[in-house]
């Protein structure tokens, strides 16, 4: 059940980053309610994706690195960036999704974002994500290259 669960929390994330990167696509755009809404898909599955990660763990399915000696410290640099950066990913999310309700709450619509009382928010949205946009891609991206690794070269570590 376990690995079930691993292959889902694999497509969650996968996902998620193709809706991030649509998010941004749209907003360059200027297309802001179909930013929104792809931006609450991102989201909605990044959240999946951590709360099927995490049962996964809880039921103790690990994958330990078995590869090549020569790929073992490249595989564990891209690793330990991938966690401090999944760390960091999470408030970094938080304050731009905080900062876009509280913005869209404040304009009232996404038409009026532009609104004295709105401003602040969004300004503020922007600055969270020029930092949280990369983390987020960057986790993205390492997870699935570390799963691509683990899943050819990795060995299954079942925990109690």
């Amino acid at each position: 059940m376990a690995e079930t669960i691993n292959q889902w929390a694999v497509i969650t994330i996968v996902l998620s980053g193709l809706a991030l990167c649509v998010g941004v696509y749209l907003i360059r755009r200027g297309m802001r309610e179909a930013h929104m809404r792809a931006m609450i898909v991102a989201t909605s599955l990044a959240t999946i994706f951590l709360v099927l990660y995490l049962t996964r763990l809880g039921l103790g399915y690990e994958k330990k690195y078995a590869g090549p000696g020569e790929w073992r410290a490249a595989y564990f640099a891209l690793l330990i960036s991938h966690i401090i950066l999944a760390a960091a990913n999470l408030p970094l999310a938080v304050g731009a999704l905080w900062n876009a309700v509280k913005g869209l709450r404040a304009a009232g619509n996404l038409g009026n974002i532009d609104a004295p009382a709105a401003r602040g928010y969004f300004n503020r949205h922007r600055a969270w994500v020029r930092w949280t946009v990369p983390v987020w891609l960057y986790v993205a991206v390492t997870g699935w290259i570390i799963y691509l690794v683990l899943h050819r070269y990795g060995e299954v570590i079942k925990g109690a």
